[in-house]
């Protein structure tokens, strides 16, 4: 049955980018095919995943399908706990991709853009199922060209470099795994991944664990690789980000799961740099998204701060490996898969809810969208829970998984190193203040734009919200997602049992399943050391709410309901608009000045001369005109990324410089290139005399 879904969906995918190619998106009907299709390949690959993460573990072969001698595709747990991760969230994103395409406000969609959203998903649910290394690969690169197709398809003049961006990352990615293949390949003489376990701690073994987390890393987005994500996650249109942050990302995470359970215990010295580079991650990814003014770029950079906290989670889990701690290798593949969870879930409300609001209103820019949640009822719902989940917030699945992530970082002293003490201590404290930067981030987007009051009286956007925009469809993906972010919170016990099938091929069940105190309180594996119910909190909370309403009204004798009236104060009151109203940019530029040397923080002051109504003068006592002469300074501000400006321009320049040299070779005389040979002639025969 499994097999014959697993085919059917990936039927399915092939269809709709037959369609999608040949047909083009001229035709309302055509336009939407491609999508029905990925709608129903999710569903199908949904199925497969439970199936999987809760059944017995089957083997599809599918021969020499590659070339490459025998490949199959295996449908374990693990394989299954991701898949219904990646295509639960893909059913509620595909449905949103109908109605934005169908929505009048939306542009037409260019033609390839569902063949590279068909591809990003046969292509994610191949690496999740793939036991050859070339297949793996196979797969691997075509999610790098699927994010060039998305990247690239709504590429705009000021946004070119999003796409190339995305394409060189990851062929870097795809780099550095082709090389750790080859070494473990090499060592253990054979292409599955299985066979892997037999390859024995040493130098090879470190440097393949090296390459391994390099290149997963790269597609997550780990300091300092992931320059891309800012440029490429905004280029790419409507719910096609929320398809590459929400789906595809996940992959990156699943490999580093996997491997995991091949390699096994990874070297000290590499578990403190993934702890701390984690960590760093975080701190930058959620400091860059504070001060932006985009709100696609504040998505995206948020991504990078997850991506962040979900690598640190797995350090403590490499941490267990390395100290042969399986209660310590639980708590952290828990903390990290359940923060994994929130971020694909909220990552995709967010974005998906983006995509209709820009469609509407032709911008993202922060300050022209005010008041979203009130002109757009089905995506201000949707987005104010998945940003009330990335801000970490309780009762949301945010919460929770953080909580989960600081519990785990607080079990140093069950270690005997100092090293290892000393890394989870210092990312304990990164990733502290990175909740705490998280919350003031998508406070602003809550109380300024989401809540905000517009002054925009346009009766095209109305108060109807999405009625005109998002069908049926689009509507149920983003309640779906929305209600995921709050609703998942209030089950959390039956998702870590759930999660604890899926993580049983890396940890026993009955290890996992510790963290379940009681049906309805968490610890964090480890007895007697904290508990949360998050299940209850939906109980405590709304009863808390409504008996402190109470009560301030009986003590108020009913004047707390009373509206007061009073003169608007010169700043941040709804009662003030204009240039005098407080702004995003401006809740944000005190994180400008106190984070200055992390953002590179730089401002520019000039003096603005009067304008010509200005320069008309004002009529004096005796009747002339008097020249106003009052200037105005203004005072820009801007942040550089520190990775961009001090370590891939640097790298660039030396790069088109050795071009350049390159190029006056190549026009150069017969003479000249005899002696290049002569002398690399000669610098062979002295290398090999050395080696000698």
């Amino acid at each position: 049955m499994s097999g014959g879904l697993f085919a059917a969906a990936l039927a399915c995918l092939g269809a709709g980018t037959v369609v999608d190619l040949v047909a083009g998106t001229r035709s309302r009907v055509v336009r939407t095919a491609p999508y029905l299709l990925g709608l129903v390949a999710s569903g199908c690959l949904l199925a497969v995943g439970v199936r999987a993460t809760v059944s017995r573990t089957v083997t599809l072969d599918i021969g020499t399908l590659f070339g490459v001698g025998h490949a199959a595709l295996l449908l374990d747990p693990l394989a299954g706990l991701f898949l219904t991760l990646l295509f639960a969230v893909s059913v509620a994103v595909s449905a949103c991709f109908v109605s934005w395409v169908l929505a009048a406000e939306a542009p037409r969609p260019p033609r390839g853009l569902a063949s590279g959203y068909l591809l990003l998903l046969a292509s994610a649910a191949v690496i999740v199922t793939a036991t050859n290394a070339f297949v793996f690969l196979f797969a691997w690169e075509s999610l790098t060209v699927a994010f060039y197709l998305l990247a690239g398809a709504g590429r705009r003049r000021d946004e070119g470099a999003g796409a190339w961006a995305a394409l060189g990352m990851g062929r870097a990615s795809g780099a550095a795994l082709l090389f750790g293949f080859l070494l473990l390949a090499g060592r253990s003489g054979s292409f599955t991944l299985a066979a892997w376990h037999a390859v024995g701690p040493g130098a090879l073994h470190d440097a393949a664990w090296v390459l391994i987390v390099v290149g997963f890393g790269a597609k997550v987005g780990l300091v300092p690789f992931h320059a891309w994500i800012p440029s490429g996650y905004p280029s790419a249109p409507g719910p096609a980000r929320a398809a590459m942050a929400g789906v595809a990302a996940n992959v990156g995470f699943y490999g580093l799961w996997r491997f995991l359970g091949v390699l096994g215990r990874p070297p000290i010295w590499l578990v403190i740099a993934v702890l701390v580079g984690g960590g760093l991650t975080a701190l930058l990814g959620i400091a860059f998204a504070a001060v932006q003014s985009r709100l696609s770029r504040l998505v995206a950079y948020s991504s990078i701060e997850n991506a962040g906290l979900i690598v640190t989670a797995y350090g403590v889990a490499l941490t267990g490996a390395a100290v042969r701690s399986t209660p310590l290798v639980a708590v952290g593949l828990l903390a990290a898969t359940l923060q994994a969870v929130a971020h694909a879930i909220a990552k995709s409300s967010l974005f998906s809810s983006l995509a209709f609001v820009e469609a509407a209103t032709e911008t993202d820019e922060l300050d022209a969208l005010r008041g979203i949640g009130r002109r757009f009822r089905s995506a201000g719902a949707s987005f104010g829970a998945g940003a009330l989940a990335l801000a970490g917030l309780p009762p949301t699945i945010g919460f929770v998984s953080e909580w989960f992530i600081l519990e785990a970082l607080m079990q140093q002293f069950r270690l005997g190193g100092l090293a290892l003490r000393l890394g989870l201590a210092f990312a304990g404290a990164l990733v502290a203040l990175t909740t705490g930067l998280a919350a003031l981030t998508f406070l602003r987007v809550l109380g300024l734009a989401l809540l905000g009051r517009s002054a925009d009286s346009d009766a095209s956007l109305g108060p109807s919200g999405l009625a005109g925009t998002a069908g049926l469809l689009g509507k149920a993906g983003l309640f779906v997602l929305g209600a995921a972010c709050l609703g998942l919170a209030a089950v959390t016990p039956w998702e870590i049992r759930y999660l604890a099938h899926g993580l049983s091929p890396l940890v026993a069940q009955s290890t996992t399943l510790q963290a379940l105190k009681s049906p309805w309180v968490l610890q964090p594996v480890f007895s007697g050391f904290s508990i949360l119910s998050p299940s209850w909190l939906w109980v405590a909370m709304p009863i808390a709410w409504f008996g402190v309403l109470v009560l301030a009204v009986v003590a108020s004798r009913g004047s707390f309901l009373r509206v007061r009236r009073v003169p608007a104060w010169h700043s941040a009151t709804a009662g003030v608009a204009g240039p005098s109203s407080y702004t995003a940019f401006g809740f944000a530029n005190p994180l400008r000045f106190v984070l200055a040397n992390v953002l590179g923080t730089r401002r520019q002051r000039r003096v603005v001369p009067p304008t010509a109504s200005q320069a008309d003068g004002v009529e004096g006592a005796d009747g002339e005109g008097a020249e106003e002469t009052t200037t105005h300074v203004e005072t820009r501000t801007t942040v550089v990324e520190p990775i961009e400006c001090y370590l891939y321009r640097p790298v660039a320049a030396a790069v088109l410089w050795v071009s350049a040299v390159a190029r006056r070779l190549q026009s150069g005389w017969l003479n000249a290139y005899v002696g290049y040979m002569l002398v690399a002639l000669l610098a062979a025969l002295a290398i090999t005399a050395a080696l000698r």
